[in-house]
């Protein structure tokens, strides 16, 4: 891949703190009930679904990847993106092509594991805390795309297979994230590790949160819909965004 000519300045993706965990929460329950207000609300199916919004996912890599610097809304939108687009390409391998969640998530998780390994073969390093090249952004977000569907898989198992329901997936994934983060005060443990771990965990743990809300009553869920859940998701998180951007400025600006 050739070096882009647009300078750049600083990393491009957003500082891992609290606020980048509950906003990646936010960001990909959100996804969850986006997909399938598109797919199954206003039926348009999943391949099509799918293929509007990897469209819309090409569109804002391409303006994330042309940036010369971080940009919160740039930068949340391409992670709804990859969420929204992750959840209607895990439905149509699972569903559609009847691949089924266990063998889909199977498939999605060597998936990833292919491009964490490629990724740290090309750059020797899958630290996330200084991306500048192009080279490094696109496995990034390569990586981030292929964990998000792969978190859709493996919430809907959890919730549909396994017998634990929309709470009891939801609980699971929310005790090993807290897991996680425990580890994570444990200087010898690799926080690197660490890091891909509470990625691809925070994907599941929205999915099976998005179905909670949005399933109905005698299906385990809160029967919000999609549609009201997603309007209340989007609420949080541009607030969200508006937030980390006032601060960034204003860090700009002292």
């Amino acid at each position: 891949m050739q070096a882009s000519s647009v300078a750049v300045t600083g990393s491009k993706v957003a500082a891992v703190g609290l606020g980048f965990w509950v906003m990646k929460i936010a960001a990909t329950t959100l996804g969850e009930t986006a997909g399938d207000l598109l797919s199954m609300t206003l039926q348009l199916g999943y391949l099509l679904s799918s293929a509007v919004l990897f469209s819309a996912f090409l569109g804002l890599l391409a303006l994330q990847l042309r940036a010369r610097r971080f940009h919160p809304l740039l930068f949340w939108s391409v992670v709804l993106a990859t969420s929204t687009a992750g959840t209607t390409l895990s439905d149509f391998l699972d569903r559609t092509l009847g691949l089924g969640y266990a063998l889909g998530a199977s498939l999605l998780a060597g998936g990833l594991a292919l491009v964490l390994v490629l990724w740290k073969w090309s750059e020797k390093t899958l630290s996330v805390s200084d991306i500048r090249s192009p080279r490094s952004e696109a496995f990034y977000w390569t990586a981030v795309l292929f964990s998000n569907t792969l978190g859709t898989a493996l919430g809907d198992f959890l919730a549909d297979d396994s017998g634990l329901g929309f709470g009891g997936g939801a609980l699971l994934i929310g005790s090993l994230i807290l897991l996680t983060a425990l580890a994570s005060r444990i200087r010898q443990v690799n926080r690197v590790v660490l890091f891909w771990i509470a990625f691809v965990l925070t994907r599941p743990f929205g999915a099976t949160f998005g179905d909670l809300l949005t399933k109905p009553l005698d299906k385990g869920g809160l029967d919000f819909g999609t549609l009201g859940s997603s309007l209340i998701l989007f609420a949080m998180l541009v607030g969200m965004v508006g937030l980390s951007m006032r601060r960034l400025r204003t860090g700009a600006t002292a």
